[in-house]
C-alpha cells in the first residue's frame, strides 16, 4: 500500500490489537479510540478517551499505539487527543444511588494516629488537580479534622432552593463534614442510628452536582458509620491506610476483613509515614520499620497503592489549612500523593469493568 493510499480503515485495523494495559481488552472494542484521521504521511491524528483522568498509563498506551502504527507504510506516529470519561460503579438491588455522583471510595483505617484523613484529604486534592470532579465527605464523626486540613473550619454551608445542603469548596474539592454542624471542642457523643443518620443525610441531602469520585473519610476501626454506609448505597470499594509497624498492620487486617464481610471490595492499601528521609544529608531513616503494609495487601491479595514518606511538609500543610497539594504541587511529595491517586483511580476503573462484565464506553 503506499503511503499517498493509507485510508481509515487499514489504521483502524492496525490498532485493533492494541490493548488497555489495565483493563486487558481491545481498546477498539471499548471504544476508548476514536476520530480516527489520517493527516499526512507521517501522521495519524486520534482521540483516547479514558476511564480517568488520572490514568497512570498515558505514556505506555501511545508507546503501544504508535508500535501498532509502525506497520503501516511510513511507520507514522499517532497525535494523540487525551480525553476521559469516568466509569460509574453500576446500581445494587436496595441501595440508593448518590445523585450525580460515579464512584464513591472509603477511606478507613484499623486504628487512630495512621494520618487517614490527611491521606483522604491529599489524594482527593490530587484526583481534582488531574482533572476529575471531586468531593469529600469528613464522616469521621468523633474527629471531623477535614475542615482543619482544608481551612475551612469556620465555615457553615447553606442550603439551596430545593432546600439541599451546598457543599463547601476549597482547594478544587466539594466538602461536607459534621464539624460544620457542632460547637467546637465539644464531644459528639451519638449511638448508631444518630450516626447512621447523619451520614446518610451528607450522602443524599447534600447538593454534590457531577461528582467522578466521592471521597469518604470514615472513623477508625470498625464500628456504626462504616456498617450504615456499605448498607445504604453501592460503594465503588475503600482504601485503607496503616503504618509499617506490626501493631498497625495487624488491625489493618482486620479493617480490610470488614469491607470484606460488608461485600465492599478492597481497591488497595496505603502505607504511610512509611520512611523519613533527611532534607540536610538525604540520609533514608525507616522510623516504623518498612514494608509491612506491602506485605499484607500481599498476602490478603490486595492491590498496594503506594508508600508516602513521614515528612515535616505534610504536616505543616494542615496547620494553616493549606495541603502539600497546595502549597508545593509540583515537588516529588506531591507527586507521590498523584502516584497514589492514579493507582486508585486505575483500581476504580478496574472493579467498575468487572463489575459492568464488559459495557463499552458510550459514544459522546
Amino acid at each position: 500500500m503506499a503511503i499517498s493510499q493509507l485510508t481509515e480503515e487499514a489504521v483502524l485495523e492496525a490498532l485493533r490489537p492494541v490493548k488497555d494495559p489495565e483493563l486487558q481488552r481491545g481498546m477498539l472494542e471499548l471504544k476508548m479510540i476514536r476520530d480516527v484521521t489520517v493527516s499526512g504521511p507521517e501522521v495519524i491524528d486520534l482521540t483516547v478517551v479514558l476511564t480517568t483522568p488520572a490514568c497512570p498509563l498515558k505514556n505506555r498506551i501511545h508507546e503501544d499505539i504508535d508500535r501498532a502504527l509502525a506497520v503501516l507504510p511510513g511507520s507514522p506516529k499517532a497525535r494523540i487527543r487525551w480525553d476521559a470519561q469516568v466509569s460509574r460503579t453500576g446500581g445494587i438491588p436496595n441501595k440508593q444511588q448518590i445523585p450525580g455522583v460515579r464512584n464513591v471510595i472509603s477511606v478507613g483505617a484499623g486504628k487512630g494516629g495512621v494520618g487517614k484523613s490527611t491521606c483522604a484529604v491529599n489524594v482527593a486534592i490530587a484526583l481534582s488537580q488531574l482533572g476529575a470532579r471531586t468531593g469529600i465527605i469528613d464522616a469521621d464523626v468523633y474527629g471531623p479534622n477535614v475542615p482543619i486540613l482544608l481551612g475551612a473550619e469556620h465555615e457553615r454551608p447553606m442550603a439551596d432552593q430545593n432546600q439541599k445542603i451546598i457543599p463547601v469548596l476549597r482547594h478544587g474539592v466539594k466538602l461536607i463534614s459534621i464539624g460544620f454542624f457542632i460547637e467546637p471542642d465539644k464531644p459528639v457523643i451519638w449511638r448508631g442510628p444518630m450516626l447512621g443518620g447523619a451520614v446518610r443525610q451528607f450522602m443524599f441531602d447534600v447538593n454534590w452536582g457531577e461528582l467522578d469520585y466521592l471521597v469518604v473519610d470514615l472513623p477508625p476501626g470498625t464500628g456504626d458509620v462504616q456498617l450504615s454506609m456499605s448498607q445504604s448505597i453501592p460503594m465503588t470499594g475503600a482504601v485503607v491506610v496503616s503504618t509499617p509497624q506490626d501493631v498497625s498492620t495487624a488491625d489493618v487486617g482486620k479493617a480490610i476483613q470488614m469491607f470484606n464481610t460488608l461485600k465492599v471490595p478492597n481497591l488497595g492499601l496505603i502505607e504511610n509515614m512509611s520512611y523519613h528521609v533527611c532534607p540536610h544529608c538525604g540520609e533514608r531513616t525507616e522510623i516504623f520499620g518498612h514494608g509491612g503494609a506491602r506485605a499484607l495487601a500481599q498476602r490478603m491479595a490486595i492491590p498496594f497503592l503506594g508508600e508516602i514518606p513521614l515528612d515535616q511538609r505534610i504536616r505543616e500543610g494542615g496547620g494553616p489549612g493549606v495541603p502539600l497539594m497546595v502549597s508545593d504541587p509540583q515537588s516529588p511529595l506531591a507527586q507521590v500523593y498523584r502516584d497514589v491517586a492514579s493507582h486508585l483511580a486505575a483500581q476504580v476503573s478496574i472493579r467498575n469493568f468487572k463489575q459492568a462484565s464488559f459495557i463499552p464506553l458510550r459514544t459522546i
